[in-house]
């Protein structure tokens, strides 16, 4: 098919226009295609030309547009009455209500409305692209088109081939895309695309993390804030998404995976769903919020005035050893270098993937003594530290002393395979993997729509050749062997290119 995706007359139809629709219709009038909108309540599509002329008009006063590129592109915006008037679109964009069958019906109409070679475009964010195109005449020109709210800020949309999506229909959507100034990537239909599955691994790891009584709210999203580099902690991302948005969503992937154990929900995340304590937009959530809708957090405690007479730190991690014993070092702290420790020595380890558990009973060590250090993610602006169930106070003070000497704030949590973000980024890290694996998209599109689409410190590959691959994937296998959850099985991926010492981006012939 010879469609033209950059023709000066390019007519795109919008049906429905909330949030999510308007946003559409503004990025392609601004892209100098005329638009044809319409909603099925009386008033919506006015309503939503006058929101794109302000918002564009303010884009102007601030110098993003000229005031005529302003007024021209809303002038190239129209109301129609139905769907029954947009027979003149090359493409026809549906972002209504997320219900299959409505979906279903909307498309089954325009079929025997629009041209032969008009795309159909579906906006869903949850359903299958194939699923939705199934009863069609002709599914060849259904595509998926997943934008990200606010549309306008959002630069990444999504290009979804369905079962029978033919290419000539997804290369014309990537150019229409690139005319919205959008950043397109292209992956084949799967539940929750390439966005919403790797976002599974942030949100629900942490809430395992939290329902296994490990750290609180507040410690997980200051963790993964200060050590992993995310502009928003997991809890306060979902806090301003909303549960009512979060939980169906994550539900959905993992039923629709057919319970793939890597996208099992959690009890938390269902039971404050089902109260209706939803975050922001109920006031109550994971945090309390006061009268400016602030969130109201507890009070870092002050570090405790303990220091250890002796540290031992143990060799069994070489990296770890080294990095930890020269932080140590710069404090002024008295390091013993001999194979063991001394009887009354505070003992430091150092594991990836591991629980201090382990490490005190596979390396001989003594558990009351025994405190465990994050070493995998540079050690600058928060520390984690964890104990035994039965490391002695007074040495789980003096390792948290100590590490909080410089000034650096330092979390204190439970004992856990990985610690609190070594378990959270390599789950990120392996359901890329795994979507790399199933062929669902190239490597570097799932690191670009994760960056852009979750604005994510970096995407799964980049996240884990900084870490390392062989070292992601050790985190991994060792929670795997302790737990016993195939939802910590290390994807293929991801384990062929450890034992290979590549990169994870590396490609397949």
């Amino acid at each position: 098919m010879n469609f033209d995706a950059n023709r000066p007359d390019l007519t795109v139809g919008v049906i429905g226009t909330g949030a999510m629709g308007r946003g559409i219709a503004q990025v392609a009038a601004a892209g100098g295609m005329n638009v044809l909108m319409t909603d099925s309540r009386p008033g919506a599509a006015q309503e939503a030309r006058d929101f794109i002329d302000k918002m564009l008009s303010r884009a102007a006063e601030k110098g993003g547009m000229s005031k005529d590129a302003a007024v021209a592109a809303v002038s190239r915006i129209k109301i129609v009455g139905s769907p029954a008037d947009m027979k003149p679109c090359h493409v026809v964009i549906e972002a209504i209500v997320e219900n299959l069958d409505a979906k279903r019906q909307l498309f089954a109409e325009l079929e025997t409305i629009v041209a032969p070679d008009c795309i159909l475009v579906t906006n869903t964010s949850s359903l299958s692209v194939t699923t939705v195109a199934a009863k069609l005449k002709t599914p060849q020109r259904f595509a998926g088109f997943h934008f990200f709210n606010p549309v306008p800020l959002m630069k990444l949309v999504e290009v979804i081939d369905g079962l029978q999506t033919e290419n000539w229909v997804s290369e014309a959507l990537m150019a229409i895309g690139r005319r919205m100034t959008r950043e397109p990537v292209r992956c084949t239909d799967a539940p929750g695309f390439l966005v919403n599955q790797v976002g599974r691994g942030f949100t629900l790891e942490a809430a395992h993390l939290v329902h296994e009584g490990i750290a609180s709210f507040v410690d997980v999203d200051r963790v993964m804030r200060d050590v992993g580099g995310f502009r928003m902690g997991p809890f306060e991302l979902m806090e301003l998404t909303g549960l009512d948005v979060t939980q169906p969503a994550s539900e959905l992937i993992y039923t629709q995976f057919f319970q793939e154990p890597r996208y099992r929900p959690n009890l938390i995340m269902r039971a404050r769903y089902e109260a209706g304590v939803l975050g922001r937009k109920t006031k109550k959530g994971f945090y309390d919020y006061d009268a400016e809708m602030k969130p109201i957090a507890p009070a870092e405690p002050a570090p405790p005035a303990a220091y250890p007479g002796h540290v031992w730190v143990s060799p069994a991690e070489p990296h770890g050893h080294a990095v930890l014993s020269e932080l140590l070092r710069k404090m002024g702290a008295s390091i013993e270098t001999g194979p063991k420790p001394s009887a009354n020595a505070l003992i430091l380890v150092t594991p990836i993937g591991e629980d201090a558990t382990t490490c005190a009973v596979e390396q001989e060590l003594d558990p009351k003594r025994t405190v465990a250090v994050d070493t995998l993610f540079p050690m600058v602006k928060r520390r984690t530290i964890m104990c035994t169930p039965v490391t002695d106070h007074i040495y789980r003070n003096a390792a948290h002393g100590l590490l909080a000497s410089d000034g650096v704030p330092v979390t204190v949590c439970r004992d856990s395979p990985g610690f609190i973000a070594q378990r959270i980024v390599a789950m990120i890290v392996n359901i890329g993997c795994s979507i790399a694996q199933s062929r669902t998209a190239q490597p570097p599109d799932i690191d670009k729509a994760v960056t852009l689409g979750l604005n994510y410190p970096n995407g799964p590959f980049k996240f884990g050749d900084v870490l390392g691959p062989q070292r992601v994937h050790k985190v991994l296998a060792s929670m795997y062997r302790i737990y016993g959850d195939p939802r910590y099985r290390p994807n293929i991926w991801l384990t062929r290119r450890a034992k290979l010492g590549v990169s994870l981006l590396t490609p397949e012939p």
